[in-house]
């Protein structure tokens, strides 16, 4: 597998490599589809990546990616203090991500020293995009723990598909909800869906493409939402949302 010490995946020669089998490493670490199409396996579940979109990973983490022919990734290890919020944490097409990942890809950097300053800035954009703007919390108990997790990956599943799924009825899921983590079950999944809407834009992302990320069907929906759960009017969120929730 060809790499460098930012922790390179290319697909060299085109389409000869194609990726690398299960394994995981001691630092959180990035995959970051450069061009193309790739396939990421981590923790069990699967994900899709196109160009420009990311996955952070907590260190630990068992993973396995397969790239598309002719595809490009790169796979930067981080700073131990850069973790993610969740084990396997879905960034999406982020811009400055983006702007970082191409600036080092031009320079090549190979010795510690030329990595050092690129790990920074990825360090830098990370924790400026993955900081809670709506505090949500996990649940304690095991299987809404689960079903929380689920119900963020299926924005469009019910609570009772979702409560029946996990063996419990929507009632007692409620009633969890309310005691862990202080909010009713739905706006406890409409406040963590608009965090990630909020990751991307922070990272320079538009509106559109950070309610897809959120799992909106419309920009419109993310606005109200927005608004609704921060205070801050439509308008001033139509024309700047980055600066209108605090940058």
């Amino acid at each position: 597998m060809p790499t460098t010490s930012l922790g390179t995946v290319v697909a060299e020669n085109a389409i000869r490599f194609l990726g690398h089998d299960t394994h995981q490493h001691d630092e959180p670490h990035l995959v970051y589809v450069v061009t193309g199409q790739a396939r990421l396996t981590a923790d069990g579940e699967e994900w899709r990546l196109g160009r420009h979109e990311a996955l952070w990973l907590a260190p630990r983490v068992p993973h396995a990616l397969r790239i598309e022919p002719g595809g490009m990734a790169l796979g930067p290890f981080l700073d131990p203090t850069d973790q993610p919020r969740r084990r396997v944490q879905a960034l999406g097409a982020v811009p400055a991500l983006t702007e970082v990942m191409t600036t080092a890809l031009g320079a090549a950097p190979s010795t510690p020293e030329q990595v050092e300053p690129f790990r920074q800035a990825l360090g830098r954009v990370l924790r400026g995009i993955s900081r809670q703007y709506f505090p949500v919390v996990l649940p304690v108990h095991p299987a809404v723990r689960a079903l929380a997790r689920e119900a963020l990956r299926t924005p469009s599943a019910t609570l009772e598909i979702l409560a029946e799924r996990h063996r419990m009825s929507a009632r007692q899921v409620q009633r969890v909800f309310l005691d862990e983590t202080g909010l009713p079950f739905t706006r406890w999944r409409n406040r963590a869906r608009m965090n990630a809407a909020v990751e991307h834009l922070r990272g320079g992302g538009e509106l559109t493409a950070a309610a897809r990320a959120a799992g909106y069907a419309t920009r419109a929906g993310l606005l109200r939402g927005l608004s609704r759960e921060s205070g801050v009017p439509v308008s001033e969120l139509t024309s700047d949302a980055a600066g209108a929730l605090g940058g």
